[in-house]
């Protein structure tokens, strides 16, 4: 068995492992990475992030060209089989594996493809496909090796219509309708998704309300306009067994409900994938979820194996595990280091969805005295020349100090528009301040422009 030696092995090359790889490959570390399918870039790239924001942007055109009345003039509304969107969403994906591959290979660092397992607190055997074998020594090791969907065992994930978040994107077929269980947010993005097909979706939620973690308001507008789109929302149900059979997917649910459609997706929880590591033979557990633990450093109770990623947990977000990936990288670097919080969340429905910082439930358990900043979509001139109108942006800021405490925003591009809030929000001292957005110009006509207008707004609620 070969036997190879490195500085630091980092273990997936998901967002997390590519960023620690390449932060240690910079500072001139002998670095290889190992990834147990056949292409680089994880299952952000291949099953996750890339595909259902690529083919989300596809059925977006599509409920543009329909809905438009320009595109009359063009010809009658179109139907779009899934299959032959999807087919659409695979370039991106093609296209980020052949830049990512690229990096690996301008940064020297060594691939490996193959399932990692630890022999000894330094070394890991990877084995290919072939059965062939071999070993690496490295002084550090990074755990980056993503989560996967949680399936449930008396589920029969088999049938050829109950799928995962990841095998449906190798749905062949077009469903008229489809039962998704779970509204977090891989759930809500596919249900978004579908509808925008002109598929009917129930979208069954084990909570009071979607996506409990945002802003209330923001929350309900997400449902109106889920509904307006013609899912079905059922909230605090849970299934008592799920049954497939010729004709598609029968659901039982413990309230006595029974619910038949063409198809069933899964979108419950996600598990850590540590099973195949071999954690037991260097004294490392994962929780019940399949996730490892970490200090504030990102390390496990071994100090030089660190943990980065969806495999520890909160957020998963590819965002975060991308910086948590070179933080980590940066402690064993002895660079600067930072723990990655006051995370903006991305959420891909249609519309979108952003938020960073405070919500309004927050600031008003903690006693905050806050005022609201708004502006509505509908009201730009740029949202109307788009026909973009739906949507919001909601800035909240201290009544006293004028601090901007937290940005809302639901509506296109919510996600881009985001980040100007952010870059103020972090700023020190009385440089964060909504007065910034009345004392700077905005391009005109512009989505951004809704700063300036939701901060007159604001300061025209105060007395």
């Amino acid at each position: 068995m070969a036997v190879h030696n490195y500085d630091v092995v980092v273990i997936g090359t998901g967002p997390a492992g590519e960023s620690s790889a390449i932060n240690a490959a910079k500072h001139g570390k002998r670095v290889a990475v190992i990834e147990k399918q056949p292409a680089v870039g994880g299952n952000c790239t291949h099953w996750g992030t890339i595909p259902s924001k690529a083919l989300r942007h596809q059925v977006k055109q599509i409920m543009q060209f329909n809905t438009n009345r320009m595109f009359r003039d063009i010809g009658e509304p179109r139907w779009f089989s899934f299959p032959r969107v999807l087919e659409r969403s695979r370039a991106t994906i093609e296209q980020q594996v052949e830049m990512r591959t690229t990096f690996y290979a301008r940064n020297r660092i060594d691939v490996f493809f193959g399932v990692a397992r630890f022999k000894d607190e330094h070394t890991l055997v990877v084995r290919d496909n072939h059965e062939g074998a071999e070993e690496l020594v490295a002084q550090r090791i990074v755990v980056a090796t993503g989560s996967r969907p949680y399936r449930p065992g008396d589920v029969n994930f088999r049938h050829p219509r109950i799928y995962c978040s990841d095998t449906i994107l190798g749905v062949s077929h077009t469903p008229r309708t489809l039962i998704i269980y779970g509204a977090g947010v891989i759930g809500s993005e596919y249900a978004s998704i579908f509808s925008g097909l002109g598929v009917k979706v129930d979208l069954i939620d084990t909570r009071d309300r979607l996506l409990s973690f945002l802003d209330d308001e923001i929350s309900d507008a997400l449902s109106y306009h889920l509904r307006q789109h013609g899912v079905l929302v059922r909230h605090n149900e849970e299934y008592e067994r799920i049954e497939g059979d010729e004709a598609g997917v029968v659901v039982h649910l413990k309230s006595g409900k029974k619910l038949r459609a063409d198809a069933f997706l899964w979108a419950n929880g996600r598990t850590g994938n540590t099973d195949e590591l071999g954690l037991e033979n260097v004294g490392l557990k994962a929780n019940g979820r399949g996730q490892l633990p970490v200090d504030e450093h990102y390390r496990t109770m071994i100090p030089h194996i660190y943990a980065v990623g969806d495999v520890i947990g909160w957020p998963s977000l590819a965002s975060a595990a991308y910086d948590q990936g070179r933080s980590a990288s940066d402690d064993f670097l002895d660079e600067p280091f930072r723990f990655v919080e006051d995370i903006p969340t991305g959420i891909y429905t249609i519309p979108e969805i952003s938020s960073v910082g405070q919500s309004e439930r927050e600031l008003t358990e903690a006693k905050v005295p806050y005022e609201v900043a708004q502006a509505f979509f509908k009201d730009t001139a740029r949202a109307q020349i788009t026909g973009d109108t739906v949507g919001m942006l909601k800035i909240l800021f201290h009544r006293d100090s004028l601090e901007i405490l937290g940005i809302h925003c639901f509506g296109d591009q919510a996600s881009e528009i985001v980040h100007i809030g952010q870059a103020i929000m972090r700023q020190p001292g009385e440089a964060n301040s909504l007065k910034y957005f009345i004392t700077t110009t905005f391009n005109y006509p512009t989505m951004a422009e809704a700063y300036r207008v939701a901060a007159q707004n604001g300061l025209n609620r105060l007395f």
